[in-house]
């Protein structure tokens, strides 16, 4: 059944701050296609709804020179504040102490707001259509 995602720099625009957003590559050789089978996607969204960490699917920043199709990216809604108890949890559980990921194959982002208003123009009415009409 289609879906219908929001961009993460959307969600940035929507919420008015940083957020945070994993993107899911296979390591051999680099893709982002079959998501759904990575073990660490797997463990780490079930991580995320034991702990009770909000989570979405989400796409990645919004390109109107590519299209592709979802490949697993996933916002978390949980403010980019290290003083926030459940900022530092999440940060724990997918990163080492020296900043490195302990998955392999997943990537932590945090997208600031000022990044994702340049995208502010996507936000006008009728942009995607018009941008539709001229692809």
């Amino acid at each position: 059944m289609p879906a219908l995602l929001e961009h993460i720099d959307a969600i940035a625009r929507n919420l008015q701050r940083d957020v945070l957003y994993l993107a899911f590559v296979r390591a051999n050789p680099p893709t982002f296609q079959d998501y759904e089978g990575l073990e660490s996607r797997k463990r780490i969204l079930q991580w995320f709804d034991d702990q009770s960490v909000p989570w979405r699917e989400c796409g990645p920043c919004a390109s109107e020179a590519t299209m592709r199709s979802y490949a697993g990216e996933v916002f978390i809604d949980v403010p980019f504040d290290e003083g926030d108890a459940q900022y530092r949890k999440v940060q724990a559980f997918l990163e080492y102490p020296d900043g490195t990921m302990r998955f392999d194959d997943v990537k932590f982002y945090v997208v600031p707001l000022e990044h994702a208003m340049k995208n502010s123009h996507h936000d006008e009415p009728g942009f995607w259509e018009r941008w539709a009409e001229n692809f």
